[in-house]
C-alpha cells in the first residue's frame, strides 16, 4: 500500500507533542481511533478509496500503514490512551470483534479495552462476556449497523451497561449522510428510558450539533467527542453554529477529543488546531484534550 505522505511542520509528531506541551499536558487522550482485523480493515478503507455514498467526496486515508506503525504513530503524538473502535453490521460479527479487540487490548496496553454490540438474541450475554474481560469502553454505530437503538434485543444492553457505568461511543448522528435510524430522536428516546446511560456522543453528532447539546445539557452522563467536528474537512460540509460555542464551553468538563485516527483526510494534528481556533481558552483544552478522559477512564497520573 502507498504510504502516507504527511508534512512537515506542527502536525508532526514532534509538533503535536510540542503544542500539547505549551498548554501544559502530560499527553492526550483519544476516545475515537480505530483498530479492528485487517479484512475488515481493509474493507473499510477500500470504501473510503471508493468515495462511496455515504461519503460522497474524496476522502484520502493519511494513516495508511500496518498496525504496528499505527500504534507507533499515536505513541510519538503523544497519546497515552486511544480506543479500537470496531463495530458489526450483522448478526454473529460482534462476538469474534469482541474477542479480537481483547487480544488486541492485551498487546497493546496503551489501548483502552474496546468491545462492541448489535441488537441480536444473545446480545446481553455477549456484552456481559466482554465486560468480565475487560472491556472498558464499548462502540456502537447505528447508522452503519443500521439498527434502531430501542430494539428490544438491546433493552438488556442497556441495563448491564448502565449499570456498569461503562462508556458507549455512539455514532448515531446523521453525518456524513442519514441512516433510518439516525439523528436525535432515537437516542433521546433511549435515554428517556435509560437516563444514567454514560453515552459518548460521537463527531459532536454532526450534523445535529445543537440537538445533540440539549440532550448532554438534560442528561448529565452524556459526553459529546470531537472526532472530526471543526476542521476543515467537516466545516465544509456541517458547519458548527457559532451560537453553540457558549454552551461547548459550559460543558467543558463532558467533551473528550476523539480524531477518527488513522481514517482521516489530513494529518491528525489538524484536529488539536481546529479545536485551539475555537477560541475557547486554554483550560477548555486541557480538559477536552487530556484530562476528561483521564477521569473518566480512572487514568494513572501521567
Amino acid at each position: 500500500m502507498p504510504e502516507a505522505s504527511v508534512p512537515e511542520g506542527p502536525d508532526t509528531a514532534s509538533g503535536v507533542r510540542a503544542w500539547a506541551g505549551r498548554i501544559g499536558l502530560p499527553g492526550l487522550v483519544d476516545v475515537h481511533t480505530h483498530f479492528m482485523p485487517r479484512n475488515v480493515l481493509d474493507k473499510v478503507w477500500a470504501y473510503f478509496d471508493s468515495a462511496g455514498p455515504l461519503t460522497g467526496r474524496p476522502w484520502p486515508i493519511t494513516y495508511r500503514e500496518e498496525e504496528d506503525r499505527r500504534v507507533e504513530l499515536l505513541r510519538e503524538f503523544g497519546v497515552r490512551a486511544f480506543t479500537a473502535m470496531l463495530y458489526p453490521h450483522k448478526p454473529g460479527m460482534a462476538g469474534w470483534l469482541n474477542d479480537w479487540a481483547a487480544g488486541f487490548a492485551a498487546r497493546v496496553p496503551d489501548c483502552l479495552h474496546t468491545a462492541t454490540l448489535f441488537p441480536e438474541p444473545g446480545a446481553d450475554g455477549e456484552v456481559r462476556r466482554a465486560l468480565g474481560a475487560g472491556a472498558r469502553v464499548f462502540k456502537a454505530h447505528v447508522q452503519v449497523g443500521g439498527y434502531d437503538p430501542n430494539d428490544p434485543l438491546l433493552d438488556g444492553v442497556w441495563g448491564t451497561l448502565q449499570d456498569a457505568g461503562t462508556p458507549v461511543v455512539i455514532h448515531c448522528g446523521s453525518g456524513p449522510a442519514p441512516g433510518a435510524y439516525t439523528g436525535p430522536g432515537p437516542v433521546g428516546r433511549l435515554l428517556a428510558r435509560f437516563p444514567r446511560l454514560r453515552l459518548v456522543i460521537a463527531h459532536m453528532g454532526m450534523p445535529e450539533y445543537e440537538d445533540f447539546l440539549d440532550l448532554a445539557e438534560r442528561y448529565g452522563n452524556v459526553h459529546l467527542d470531537t472526532t472530526m467536528a471543526f476542521t476543515d474537512f467537516s466545516e465544509a460540509l456541517a458547519p458548527f453554529p457559532p451560537a453553540g460555542l457558549k454552551r461547548l464551553d459550559a460543558l467543558a468538563d463532558r467533551v473528550l477529543l476523539g480524531s477518527d485516527f488513522p481514517n482521516i483526510p489530513y494529518p491528525y494534528g489538524h484536529q488539536l488546531h481546529a479545536l485551539e481556533r475555537l477560541g475557547l481558552g486554554e483550560d477548555w483544552l486541557r480538559a477536552v484534550c487530556h484530562d476528561n478522559g483521564a477521569r473518566l477512564f480512572g487514568l494513572a497520573p501521567a
